[in-house]
């Protein structure tokens, strides 16, 4: 009975972090939902029997691409905020 609870949490959790990570309005915030997700369903694939894909998930679909994600976010926060080039006059 337990298992079959933690089960259900797991697969709520899955869907409202999908939710959160498709909807969210800031960037940062859906990144970290979407590393989150990553996380949660390494824990799936090991509630499934298979510990070999869960470290997959987990290294690279919430290690390696939460980091990609990060640093793009960044870029793009910085890039939003710096000064618009200006152009160089013409001759």
């Amino acid at each position: 009975m337990v298992e079959w609870v933690f089960d259900v949490l797991i697969v709520v959790g899955l869907l409202m972090l999908a939710w959160g990570a498709l909807r969210g309005r800031e960037l940062f915030t859906a990144v970290v939902l979407f590393i989150a997700y990553g996380l949660v369903m390494a824990l799936a694939w090991v509630r499934l029997g298979a510990p070999d894909i869960a470290l997959a998930e987990a290294a690279v679909g919430a290690g390696l691409t939460g980091v990609l994600l990060l640093d793009a976010a960044a870029q793009l926060g910085r890039d939003a905020h710096a000064e618009p080039r200006r152009k160089a006059p013409r001759r």
